[in-house]
């Protein structure tokens, strides 16, 4: 036999196995839970885990989060369907914490049977905001409120804190206690 002949296939096996270890390696570590959506309806946390959040599902006054940014900022939107006002509370990363920013107004552009509206919340200092500032923003349109229950309505927070506008999707519960659709 010669040198030759020797080194070729042990040089041919090694590459072999080579790549086909690397191709294992590689298709193992795909992650399919990542890839696939997540199966639960809403869109602003799809592709995600919700294990590495570091805030709550819903915000501290019990309603439900949007999220601003890279998660720089969170909102929480309370509908209060009684008093039919809709009230957004401005939060940190965490979505704990109130986040008083110098807006007299925040938007909410709202999108339902091929028709956009725009609606404003004016701001409605909390007792701890500080002077010129607020964290909360109130709004007693009975349409928006009707608006957000609307099936497929389609609606976003647009907000400009410290020079930056954020927009987040809001995302409204139909399933909610009280409410029938």
């Amino acid at each position: 036999m010669k040198m030759t002949q020797l080194f070729a296939g042990q040089t041919a096996r090694f590459v072999a196995t080579t790549l086909l270890l690397f191709s294992l390696s590689a298709y193992g570590c795909s992650n399919p839970a990542a890839d696939a959506p997540s199966g639960d309806g809403h869109s602003e946390h799809d592709g995600h885990d919700h294990d590495d959040h570091a805030h709550p599902s819903e915000g501290p006054h019990g309603g439900s989060l949007i999220e601003l940014g890279a998660e720089e900022y969170h909102a929480e939107l309370v509908h209060d369907e009684k008093a039919g006002s809709v009230t957004i509370y401005l939060l940190d990363a965490a979505a704990k914490a109130a986040t008083p920013i110098e807006a007299t107004e925040l938007t909410i552009n709202l999108k339902h049977d091929g028709m956009g509206e725009q609606f404003k919340l004016a701001a409605s200092p909390d007792a701890g905001d500080p002077a010129g500032k607020s964290s909360k923003f109130v709004s007693t349109d009975a349409e928006l409120a009707e608006d957000l229950d609307h099936e497929g309505a389609d609606a976003q927070l647009v907000v400009t804190i410290a020079g930056k506008q954020y927009r987040g999707a809001v995302a409204h519960d139909h399933d909610h206690d009280g409410h029938d659709h």
